[in-house]
């Protein structure tokens, strides 16, 4: 039986290999030196400790410059007149707070006692036999009227007085021809006011 003829024949020339080392695990896995590295991965690297231009100069304007003294001494006058204006807003609205409240409180004591002047006051119109009895009720109504005078207590007018709804209580009319239309005629229960508010309204009668 003929032998197959080898393809490799004498014609075949085994070309011997370079300078170049076949690499291997162990010579792929070991860092290359930057003679080795090819010029596709050294083409964009750039030199260790080395900034590029540009990120040094947009680094360099974002920074802002340090405040002068001048600029930092009038933040802080700033600072301090805006303080010394909301203590001084804050001190009036106190006080307009603490007198408001003082009002109240007094109002409304005073409104208590105020029947307490009415009985007086329709003690001394009853008739009495006792001079020493009405004379003591007259010092005692005269006391109290100064204390609520004291006080700050006014009487409102009535008698005479053009009728004003805001401060009079009118119950009734009357045919008078000698008051004008519109005119009290007469008082009922006297009215008082106290750092001007009304702290009870005077009940009046109206002429028609």
């Amino acid at each position: 039986m003929p032998k197959k003829k080898d393809p490799v024949g004498d014609d075949v020339h085994i070309v011997p290999p370079d300078d170049k080392t076949i690499p291997t695990p162990e010579t792929e896995d070991r860092p290359r030196s930057a003679g080795e590295m090819s010029p596709q991965a050294t083409e964009g690297a750039t030199p260790e400790g080395a900034t590029t231009e540009g990120a040094t100069t947009e680094g360099a304007t974002n920074v802002p410059p340090d405040p002068t003294p001048d600029e930092l001494l009038a933040a802080e006058r700033d600072k301090y007149l805006r303080l010394a204006a909301e203590y001084d807003n804050f001190r009036k609205r106190s006080r307009a707070e603490r007198e408001s409240l003082y009002t109240d409180i007094r109002a409304e004591t005073v409104t208590r006692l105020l029947p307490v002047y009415d009985n007086l006051a329709r003690a001394l119109q009853t008739p009495c036999a006792d001079e020493a009895f009405l004379k003591g009720v007259e010092l005692t109504f005269t006391q109290f009227t100064e204390i609520l005078t004291s006080l700050g207590v006014e009487e409102i007018p009535t008698v005479g007085e053009k009728f004003d709804p805001e401060r009079h209580n009118a119950v009734s009319q009357t045919a008078d021809p000698d008051a004008a239309p519109g005119v009290v005629t007469l008082e009922l229960q006297k009215g008082f006011t106290l750092g001007g508010k009304i702290i009870r309204h005077a009940m009046v009668q109206v002429a028609q």
